[in-house]
């Protein structure tokens, strides 16, 4: 494939441990509120084993603590204005339901993430009142949002080693009361790094968990401007197992409203490269809680390149996410502060992401954060974007097309000999300088072992 890379200059200091069952694993992340008619833990778990078959190594349950009542949003609020940090939300079900769910997922092979919300907590949280001192005031003793437009949330103030102590404490309770596998971390950045550092080191006392941050250091995330974003968070080298990866998924935004091109995410890599080792996992997607409820759905966003695009984000280095509904070609903006439930009346994309997912899982080369994985971007007419992923001989070939018509991409030599064509299940031979032919607002993907 490509020449040895040297070693990132700061490989030192990227200390995670990565469990290996992430190497190959996917994300799904579940909005339960919306998932099933009951909204329930119980009801949500009837859909693991398809989830299990479809490639998911991951389940990303959005928060399951009770919400706040004081300046809710909506008529059932948002999830992320907790009330209580060691309660469940019994619109979900009990911590006994809780509890059924991880034990059935870990039968199927799959671990579960709690989203945590460490940065801020509903007005009406018992602890404004029990310690207003693990609040942020303002000039005039108020107490304060993190953002301004998140009104019905107040800030903490991290200075205080008691609320670092709490934190710590209720983050434990859900690995030892409920066997969970790690944490989605809610605005991770808007929180100290030297807090997570050290309750990571505690948790990991408990089992060897895997952490995600909300939070991109290349990116603004939570609302931020430019201007408020701090770029060095640090999170990635103690803390975190992986961090979204907002850079990419605006970029593929902005190539599909034509305001860039696809050649503009070789400059990306080039950035994610000089930025990390390879070592280092980010997550990639075309939709998520907040970019659906917000942005728009990705057949708003993207358009025809909805599909080409979640192809590049599953086959890119990173882990990819898949959101509730995407695999129903969900086409509708979820309600974010009250019930808007899903219909599985059908699942049209469940073999599409199957066939991908199920490739990301079984192929060598395409292993997170292995830094003996090669990638080589593909020449070709700017309308299609291509490369190879090999490792020892194994490679995966992938090409998508942004245009609406069929374009043929000439084959280099590191194409020769026999592939097989992940979604036809057709093998194919070929020479240097044949042709690959790739459908308009379509892929190619194909796999040589």
């Amino acid at each position: 494939m490509t020449a040895e890379e040297p070693l990132h200059p700061h490989s030192h200091l990227f200390r995670v441990r990565h469990p290996e069952w992430a190497a190959n694993a996917t994300i799904y992340e579940v909005n339960l509120r919306n998932f099933t008619p009951e909204g329930t833990f119980r009801a949500f778990e009837e859909h693991l084993p398809r989830l299990a078959a479809m490639g998911i190594s991951i389940v990303w349950l959005m928060p399951i603590h009770p919400i706040g009542q004081v300046e809710r949003k909506g008529t059932l609020g948002s999830q992320y204005a907790v009330q209580d940090y060691f309660g469940v939300n019994p619109e979900f079900g009990t911590l006994d339901d809780l509890r059924h769910l991880v034990q059935t997922a870990h039968g199927l092979g799959l671990r579960v993430l709690l989203d945590w919300v460490a940065n801020h907590t509903s007005w009406d949280n018992p602890l404004v009142q029990q310690h207003p001192e693990w609040y942020q005031h303002d000039a005039h003793g108020n107490l304060v949002p993190p953002v301004a437009d998140w009104t019905d949330v107040v800030a903490f103030d991290y200075t205080s080693r008691e609320l670092r102590r709490y934190m710590t404490d209720a983050l434990l309770y859900w690995v030892q009361e409920a066997d969970i596998d790690g944490y989605r971390c809610d605005v991770a950045g808007l929180v100290p790094t030297d807090f997570w550092d050290e309750a990571r080191l505690e948790l990991d006392e408990v089992k060897p968990l895997f952490m995600l941050a909300e939070w991109d250091e290349l990116y603004p995330s939570g609302g931020l401007s430019w201007e408020e974003f701090n770029s060095d968070t640090k999170l990635l080298e103690r803390a975190f197992n992986m961090t979204f990866g907002l850079r990419l998924h605006y970029l593929l935004d902005h190539i599909a409203e034509g305001k860039a091109r696809l050649e503009d995410i070789d400059v990306y890599l080039a950035a994610e490269r000089a930025k990390y080792p390879p070592s280092v996992y980010l997550m990639h997607f075309t939709s998520n809680h907040d970019v659906n409820s917000w942005d728009g759905t990705e057949y708003e966003r993207l358009g025809p390149l909805a599909l080409p695009f979640a192809v590049l984000t599953v086959l890119l280095p990173g882990m990819p996410l898949v959101y509730t509904g995407q695999e129903a070609a969900l086409s509708r903006r979820l309600q974010f502060f009250d019930r808007d439930t899903i219909g599985w009346y059908t699942i049209p994309l469940q073999e599409f992401y199957t066939k991908l997912l199920q490739l990301k899982r079984r192929h060598p080369a395409l292993r997170n954060g292995d830094t003996s994985s090669r990638f080589r971007r593909l020449p070709g007419p700017e309308q299609l974007y291509g490369f190879l992923r090999g490792k020892e001989g194994a490679t995966v070939l992938c090409v998508i097309n942004a245009e609406a018509r069929e374009t043929p991409l000439t084959l280099p030599a590191e194409a020769d000999g026999t592939w097989r064509d992940v979604f036809s299940g057709q093998q194919l031979l070929f020479q240097q300088g044949d042709e690959l032919s790739v459908p308009g607002h379509g892929w190619r993907v194909l796999e040589r072992q």
